[in-house]
């Protein structure tokens, strides 16, 4: 009888590949694999529960030097939690194949507690799939660093003898798939269509070269960045200065140069781009915060981003928000602003974050700040647009933010001179109307909030000392406030997209 003929009934055929793993299991068994008794069962028992992917998420958004490296953690971590369920909620029970007979391994190699689960496919393997896909989405380098780790973790399932060589694999598969299949409706940062950006003319100042950089010494990880700018462009003066300091040293740089350098987070680069615009100063922006946002929203996650950009000389023009009256009041200059300025509950949420943000850490504090705003927070009473009304939220954004709800995301385009206006409307239940907000996204209307895209916003009837907040600083208003923005009128290094 032929081979084929002989596996033409489904039973045959099942027999047949079990007997296939079956030796292939026997022989992982037979082979010594030298010091791995002492490594993979603990590998093994460590990815319970996805544990080990936890902790290592934990460890890449700690260690990582940049946004890319919390996105990578990120991504994992979900990545891993959508191929769990589908293995624990239609894997498992579609088929109800039975564990190895465990006596075949020797004793060193297995588990103290054996799995209870049927075998196929493998839970371990393909959240160990699952993560390792999902990192590298993001971040090549961290995914280099974790793949043989999720490979030994697949592989001591069935040295330990809990898994046929096929469960393994079928699980690998369908943690992977887990991962694209998320990536298909939650895009990584590579997929989304680069940011609008009107090329403008800057010089190339290779090594540094008549670039005068300033750095918030304590501004997040700036310090630690100045060390970077130093050893790759050694021809600039590279100057650090404590907050206080921050504006005449920004004004000296600018005299100096052909270009201005900031190092630090959103509110350093918030002076320096006002100083830049004034001065008529390309401006290179050295990621040093904690947030980024305008520098992320460029494309520059790191200082060898806008190394690369000073070399080429390449750079784009970006539009620059304006408030009047700015923080001085009204004999004061224009205030600026780079990603957004607002009224109502943010502005407290910031004051009370960055009250407690050198105790605590700051994603801790943003929970406390967001917690204890909407709880002791009433409804501030503004006229906007010629109609008096209360507000929780009044978010203006320098672009329109692609990320849905009131709060801040990525930008595709920083040229589009145009404002992006949300507002959460007052009445009970803030915590409820910021969610719907959130839902609902931009460009939307509600009786509880709206979204539209304006030119300008002009805000009255406000009550002396209104709490505002643009960048991450925080200010204090007079009785009536207009919002506009200067069409590309900064220019700023930036890598271009290959």
């Amino acid at each position: 009888m032929s081979t084929t003929s002989s596996l033409s009934s489904p039973g045959r055929w099942r027999d047949w590949f079990h007997q296939r793993d079956l030796a292939a299991f026997q022989r992982v068994a037979e082979r010594h694999w030298p010091g791995a008794e002492h490594v993979l069962p603990r590998l093994s028992r460590s990815a319970n529960h996805g544990l080990l992917w936890v902790g290592a998420a934990a460890g890449m958004a700690a260690l990582g030097s940049s946004a890319r490296s919390r996105r990578a953690a990120l991504r994992g971590i979900a990545s891993l939690a959508v191929a769990s369920a589908a293995i624990n909620t239609v894997g498992k029970g579609a088929v109800r194949r039975e564990r190895p007979i465990v006596d075949l391994v020797p004793v060193i190699r297995q588990l103290k507690r054996q799995p209870f689960t049927t075998s196929f496919p493998s839970g371990h393997a393909a959240s160990a799939a699952a993560f390792a896909t999902g990192v590298a989405m993001e971040s090549k380098g961290w995914g280099a660093v974790v793949a043989p780790v999720a490979a030994a973790v697949a592989a001591s399932r069935v040295y330990t003898g809990v898994h046929y060589p096929s469960d393994v694999v079928a699980g690998a598969a369908l943690g992977i798939g887990a991962a694209f299949a998320l990536r298909g409706v939650v895009p990584t940062r590579g997929q989304l269509p680069a940011p609008g950006r009107p090329p403008a003319e800057a010089p190339a100042l290779p090594a540094g070269q008549d670039l005068v950089v300033v750095v918030n010494r304590e501004s997040g990880s700036a310090t630690a960045a100045a060390t970077v700018i130093r050893d790759a462009l050694p021809l600039a003066e590279t100057i650090e200065c404590a907050p206080a300091d921050l504006p005449g040293c920004l004004e000296k740089a600018a005299r100096q140069g052909k270009a201005l350098g900031v190092c630090g987070g959103d509110g350093t680069v918030n002076m320096a781009a006002a100083v830049a615009a004034t001065h008529s100063l390309p401006l290179a922006v050295f990621p040093g915060g904690t947030l980024n946002h305008f520098a992320y929203d460029l494309g520059i996650e790191t200082v060898h981003d806008t190394v690369t950009a000073l070399t080429t000389g390449d750079a784009v023009r970006v539009d620059l928000g304006r408030f009047r009256p700015g923080p001085q009041g009204p004999g004061g200059a224009h205030g600026y602003f780079l990603n957004a300025f607002s009224l109502g509950v943010y502005p407290e949420l910031v004051r009370t974050r960055e009250h407690w943000a050198p105790r605590i850490g700051g994603w801790p504090a943003g929970v406390l700040a967001a917690f204890e705003a909407l709880r002791g927070s009433r409804p501030l009473t503004a006229e906007l647009q010629g109609r008096r009304r209360p507000l929780w939220l009044l978010f203006v954004g320098n672009g329109l933010f692609q990320r849905v709800g009131p709060a801040p995301g990525r930008r595709h385009n920083l040229a589009d001179g145009l404002l992006d206006v949300r507002v959460v409307h007052g009445g009970r239940t803030p915590a409820l109307r910021l969610l719907a907000a959130a839902v609902a996204g931009p460009l939307s209307r509600s009786p509880v909030h709206a979204a539209v895209r304006r030119r300008r916003v002009r805000i009255a009837g406000l009550a002396p000392g209104t709490p505002y907040a643009y960048d991450g600083e925080v200010a204090h208003s007079g009785t009536e406030l207009m919002i506009d923005k200067l069409p590309e009128a900064l220019t700023v290094y930036c890598p271009m997209p290959v």
